[in-house]
């Protein structure tokens, strides 16, 4: 069990800098369909432009700005310059096992190989070729991205509702391994908490002789949805305490069963 807070996972986004075909500076727009995301914006200026079957909303982003949205959000950010942002994710390695749809087109996303092959980014040599194919991928949710909000803005939320089916379609096969991750991710965590509490509240608290700090190694840069991305490997963290067991590990399950 990762003793991250909440089962949560952390990263660092620096937004995409170049303009899309509608002329806006930005990311990829894109669905969660099991996760909450929280965005803390630490540098620059920007937008999320948010699209949800309430409407279309574009909210102003500052360092201090602190925005979440739920499942079912599509989001599209939006860089007015230097936008940094430290993202807050429920769910760890929910979005990496298959979470986040992509706006791309509706015949796209109804077609899982033609989905696979814009979703996906080829190995290239050059830091250029990877950028140029991040900058094709996020041309192309942003096709599928204005028609859905064009769309509702007319008052239309057809093309909304269809693109939800076809997310949820499109992932169907691999959601199954969910459930796994939810359970020994922030549902274990939940649980430890409960247990622990339920000691305090009998006086005694023999978890904290477990007590430990730990350290994450340094995050790798890659090119992500919304930009430049360095997601923190919470699961892979040091301890700085020699020997010390984090809460929730199995030298624990004697205690907490």
């Amino acid at each position: 069990m990762s003793t991250f807070p909440g089962g949560t996972s952390l990263s660092f986004l620096d937004v995409y800098d170049d303009a899309a075909p509608d002329g806006v500076v930005g990311g990829s727009p894109h669905v969660h369909l099991a996760s909450t995301e929280c965005y803390v914006v630490v540098g620059g200026t920007g937008e999320l432009h948010a699209v949800t079957l309430d409407g279309c909303r574009e909210i102003p982003l500052a360092a201090g700005s602190v925005v979440w949205f739920t499942p079912g959000t599509i989001h599209r950010a939006v860089n007015h310059g230097g936008l940094r942002v430290v993202v807050v994710m429920g769910n760890a390695g929910l979005p990496e096992a298959g979470d986040a749809v992509m706006t791309f087109p509706p015949e796209v996303v109804a077609d899982p190989d033609r989905y696979r092959a814009a979703a996906t980014l080829p190995a290239r040599a050059t830091e250029a070729d990877r950028a140029a194919d991040a900058r094709r991928r996020r041309d192309l949710a942003v096709e599928g991205f204005t028609r859905i909000r064009d769309a509702l803005r007319d008052g239309d939320r057809g093309p909304l509702r269809e693109f939800y089916a076809a997310a949820a379609a499109l992932v169907q096969g691999r959601a199954g391994a969910w459930a796994g991750i939810v359970r020994d991710g922030p549902l274990d965590q939940a649980e430890a908490t409960l247990a622990m509490a339920g000691d305090v509240s009998l006086g005694v608290a023999p978890h904290l002789e477990r007590a430990a700090v730990f350290e994450a190694g340094e995050p790798e840069r890659v090119f992500g949805m919304c930009g430049r991305l360095r997601p923190v490997d919470v699961g892979a963290a040091v301890s700085c305490v020699a020997g010390a067991v984090p809460p929730g590990t199995p030298a624990d399950e004697e205690h907490l069963s």
